[in-house]
Protein backbone atom coordinates (compact mmCIF):
# COMPACT_ATOMS: atom_id res chain seq x y z
CA UNK A 1 0.00 0.00 0.00
CA UNK A 2 1.27 3.42 -0.82
CA UNK A 3 1.84 5.94 1.92
CA UNK A 4 -0.81 8.20 0.35
CA UNK A 5 -3.59 5.64 0.86
CA UNK A 6 -6.23 6.42 3.46
CA UNK A 7 -7.97 3.92 5.72
CA UNK A 8 -10.86 3.86 8.14
CA UNK A 9 -9.86 1.76 11.13
CA UNK A 10 -12.44 0.74 13.72
CA UNK A 11 -11.06 0.46 17.26
CA UNK A 12 -13.09 -1.14 20.06
CA UNK A 13 -11.94 -1.23 23.67
CA UNK A 14 -12.29 -4.88 24.75
CA UNK A 15 -11.18 -4.22 28.35
CA UNK A 16 -8.13 -4.73 30.47
CA UNK A 17 -6.31 -7.64 32.06
CA UNK A 18 -8.99 -8.34 34.71
CA UNK A 19 -12.13 -6.85 33.17
CA UNK A 20 -13.97 -7.18 29.86
CA UNK A 21 -16.24 -4.40 28.67
CA UNK A 22 -19.73 -5.21 27.39
CA UNK A 23 -20.71 -3.46 25.26
CA UNK A 24 -17.35 -2.30 23.99
CA UNK A 25 -16.96 1.43 23.38
CA UNK A 26 -15.39 2.28 20.06
CA UNK A 27 -14.13 4.84 17.61
CA UNK A 28 -13.64 4.92 13.84
CA UNK A 29 -10.41 6.67 12.80
CA UNK A 30 -9.31 8.15 9.49
CA UNK A 31 -5.64 7.22 9.03
CA UNK A 32 -3.14 7.74 6.21
CA UNK A 33 -0.67 5.14 5.04
CA UNK A 34 1.97 7.79 5.79
CA UNK A 35 1.06 7.92 9.48
CA UNK A 36 3.13 5.90 11.92
CA UNK A 37 1.81 3.37 14.39
CA UNK A 38 2.86 5.83 17.10
CA UNK A 39 0.59 8.48 15.58
CA UNK A 40 -2.27 5.97 15.53
CA UNK A 41 -1.53 5.07 19.17
CA UNK A 42 -1.69 8.75 20.19
CA UNK A 43 -5.04 9.14 18.37
CA UNK A 44 -6.43 6.03 20.09
CA UNK A 45 -5.22 7.17 23.50
CA UNK A 46 -6.79 10.59 22.96
CA UNK A 47 -10.01 9.11 21.58
CA UNK A 48 -10.33 6.85 24.63
CA UNK A 49 -9.66 9.67 27.13
CA UNK A 50 -6.26 8.53 28.39
CA UNK A 51 -4.63 11.18 30.54
CA UNK A 52 -1.67 9.34 32.10
CA UNK A 53 0.36 8.63 28.99
CA UNK A 54 3.54 7.50 30.74
CA UNK A 55 3.00 3.86 29.71
CA UNK A 56 4.34 1.61 26.98
CA UNK A 57 2.15 0.35 24.16
CA UNK A 58 2.32 -2.25 21.43
CA UNK A 59 0.49 -3.40 18.32
CA UNK A 60 -0.03 -7.10 17.54
CA UNK A 61 -0.68 -8.10 13.94
CA UNK A 62 -1.65 -11.42 12.36
CA UNK A 63 1.10 -14.05 12.20
CA UNK A 64 2.59 -12.76 15.46
CA UNK A 65 4.17 -9.51 14.26
CA UNK A 66 4.57 -7.02 17.14
CA UNK A 67 5.55 -3.36 17.11
CA UNK A 68 6.52 -1.75 20.42
CA UNK A 69 7.04 1.85 21.53
CA UNK A 70 10.80 2.33 21.34
CA UNK A 71 11.32 -1.14 19.84
CA UNK A 72 12.18 -4.22 21.87
CA UNK A 73 14.64 -4.76 24.67
CA UNK A 74 18.33 -4.45 23.85
CA UNK A 75 19.35 -7.33 21.62
CA UNK A 76 15.77 -7.96 20.40
CA UNK A 77 14.72 -7.31 16.84
CA UNK A 78 11.27 -5.82 17.59
CA UNK A 79 10.29 -2.95 15.28
CA UNK A 80 9.23 0.34 16.86
CA UNK A 81 5.89 2.06 16.53
CA UNK A 82 7.71 5.35 15.87
CA UNK A 83 9.31 4.20 12.62
CA UNK A 84 6.62 1.87 11.24
CA UNK A 85 4.27 3.46 8.69
CA UNK A 86 0.81 2.01 8.19
CA UNK A 87 1.19 2.05 4.41
CA UNK A 88 4.01 -0.50 4.65
CA UNK A 89 2.00 -3.09 6.61
CA UNK A 90 -0.03 -4.45 3.69
CA UNK A 91 -3.36 -3.52 5.28
CA UNK A 92 -6.46 -4.60 3.41
CA UNK A 93 -10.15 -4.32 4.20
CA UNK A 94 -10.89 -6.75 7.02
CA UNK A 95 -7.34 -6.86 8.43
CA UNK A 96 -7.59 -7.25 12.21
CA UNK A 97 -4.97 -6.42 14.82
CA UNK A 98 -4.68 -5.38 18.48
CA UNK A 99 -3.47 -2.26 20.20
CA UNK A 100 -2.42 -2.68 23.84
CA UNK A 101 -1.98 0.40 26.03
CA UNK A 102 -0.16 0.12 29.39
CA UNK A 103 1.60 -3.24 29.43
CA UNK A 104 0.78 -3.61 33.14
CA UNK A 105 -2.99 -3.08 33.03
CA UNK A 106 -3.14 -4.23 29.40
CA UNK A 107 -5.96 -2.17 27.96
CA UNK A 108 -6.70 -4.26 24.84
CA UNK A 109 -8.25 -2.66 21.76
CA UNK A 110 -9.54 -4.73 18.84
CA UNK A 111 -8.80 -2.98 15.55
CA UNK A 112 -10.19 -3.69 12.10
CA UNK A 113 -9.55 -2.01 8.78
CA UNK A 114 -13.08 -1.12 7.66
CA UNK A 115 -12.25 0.68 4.41
CA UNK A 116 -9.23 1.31 2.19
CA UNK A 117 -8.53 3.98 -0.41
CA UNK A 118 -11.04 6.35 1.14
CA UNK A 119 -11.16 10.02 0.20
CA UNK A 120 -10.15 12.08 3.26
CA UNK A 121 -11.87 15.18 1.90
CA UNK A 122 -15.24 13.44 1.63
CA UNK A 123 -14.81 11.73 5.02
CA UNK A 124 -13.29 14.63 6.99
CA UNK A 125 -13.31 17.72 4.77
CA UNK A 126 -9.53 17.82 4.40
CA UNK A 127 -6.38 15.70 4.70
CA UNK A 128 -5.65 15.69 8.44
CA UNK A 129 -2.03 15.91 9.58
CA UNK A 130 -2.55 13.09 12.10
CA UNK A 131 -5.10 10.28 12.50
CA UNK A 132 -8.51 11.64 13.54
CA UNK A 133 -11.67 10.09 14.96
CA UNK A 134 -14.67 10.21 12.62
CA UNK A 135 -17.29 8.56 14.81
CA UNK A 136 -17.55 7.14 18.30
CA UNK A 137 -19.88 5.35 20.70
CA UNK A 138 -20.08 3.91 24.20
CA UNK A 139 -18.96 4.81 27.70
CA UNK A 140 -15.23 5.22 28.19
CA UNK A 141 -13.99 3.90 31.55
CA UNK A 142 -11.51 5.93 33.58
CA UNK A 143 -7.95 4.71 33.07
CA UNK A 144 -7.62 3.88 36.77
CA UNK A 145 -11.26 3.03 37.54
CA UNK A 146 -11.98 6.32 39.27
CA UNK A 147 -15.52 7.66 39.31
CA UNK A 148 -15.00 10.80 41.43
CA UNK A 149 -12.07 13.21 41.99
CA UNK A 150 -11.61 11.77 45.49
CA UNK A 151 -11.16 8.12 44.38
Amino acid sequence: MAERSWFIIRVELAGRVDEELHPSPGRDFLVSGGHSLLELAVAIDTGFARWDLGHLHLFRFPAGAEYVLGGGEEGEDTPSTESTRLGLLGLTKGTEFEYVFDLGDEWVHRCEVRAVDVDPESEFGDEPLAPVPLFGWGDIPDQYGRSTPDD
